[in-house]
């Protein structure tokens, strides 16, 4: 059976699991191409049925924008299409890296450059599933940590782009991670629940601190579920390793901006993205990296 020839072969569950990661990077690019949209439609709709009026739902006036978001629009309606002229992906067209390569990463309807996040997801859908699959095998430990780290992939890049943490995507998680620990999957159920607990708590706290002191908003409520989702998931003891390495990637992505995109020092970035890649390094290396942190 292929579940059998899987669990002997290390080198074929990996490579299953790097052409998996290709098909679902592809449909991440969905997720984040369309789930802002979604979500400020929604938004849109209900502030306008509260204050009593027609809603236009489109998140942009003009009648350009109301071209390319079509209705019903969702994760699945319609099929993968041009946002700037309508054209509709052929299924040459929506081959994963393939028909990037082909199209010389132009769309084939109004020659438009495609964004380079759409080959980079999907790449780092399949290099970091099959990263997964060699560091834990075949079995439940590797299938949940591939749904986790696909939801981190989209998580991060749409904070990225869009300074949103969806709970559409983190709330799952966070009750899915409690679900699979009930079973010690990942971590046991006790650490699990003081982990959510505790990591909505500190962000929490250092939140209204900082407004406090400042004046200012120093982090997004999702930042609050994010980190409470990876403390679901791993447990409370990884948090402080966690968040050191998240604060780590987010002082070095500063100073790279700062010097390579002239970003102002006085300007955020969106933390979501240092604390989905801080996860996903303490899923496949938490003692490792624990060790580090707190020393022999």
């Amino acid at each position: 059976m292929l579940i059998d020839y899987l669990q002997l072969y290390p080198v074929a569950f990996i490579t299953v699991s790097i052409l998996l990661g290709l098909v679902v990077g592809s449909f991440l690019n969905v997720v984040i191409a369309r789930l802002p949209i979604m979500m400020e439609q929604d938004w849109r709709a209900r502030c306008a049925q509260l204050c009593g009026r027609a809603c236009d739902a489109d998140p942009v006036d003009g009648r350009e924008h109301r071209a390319r978001v079509p209705r019903p629009f969702n994760l699945m309606l319609p099929r993968s299409h041009c946002l700037r002229c309508g054209h509709f992906l052929s299924i040459a067209e929506n081959i994963p890296l393939v028909s990037y390569l082909l199209l010389r990463g132009r769309c084939a309807g109004c020659h438009a450059p495609i964004p380079l996040r759409y080959p980079l997801v999907e790449l780092l859908g399949a290099g970091m599933a099959g990263i997964v699959a060699w560091r834990f095998g075949f079995g439940i430990q590797a299938g949940s940590a591939l749904i986790l780290t696909w939801a981190l992939i989209a998580l991060a890049f749409i904070d990225w782009e869009h300074w949103l943490l969806p709970d559409g995507i983190t709330i799952p998680l966070l009750w899915l991670g409690l679900g699979l620990n009930l079973f010690s999957v990942h971590a046991t159920i006790a650490d699990a629940v003081i982990g959510a607990i505790c990591g909505y708590g500190v962000f929490w706290m250092v939140y209204h601190v900082h407004r406090l002191l400042t004046g200012k908003e120093g982090m997004g409520h999702g930042d609050f579920k994010l980190l409470a989702m990876s403390g679901a998931w791993l447990g409370w003891q990884v948090l402080p390793t966690l968040v050191l390495i998240a604060s780590l990637i987010g002082v070095l992505a500063g100073v790279v901006l700062i010097r390579w995109r002239e970003h102002d020092r006085n300007d955020p970035i969106p933390f979501g993205p240092c604390l989905a890649i801080a996860t996903w390094a303490v899923l496949l290396w938490k003692d490792t990296l624990a060790g580090w942190y707190l020393g022999p």
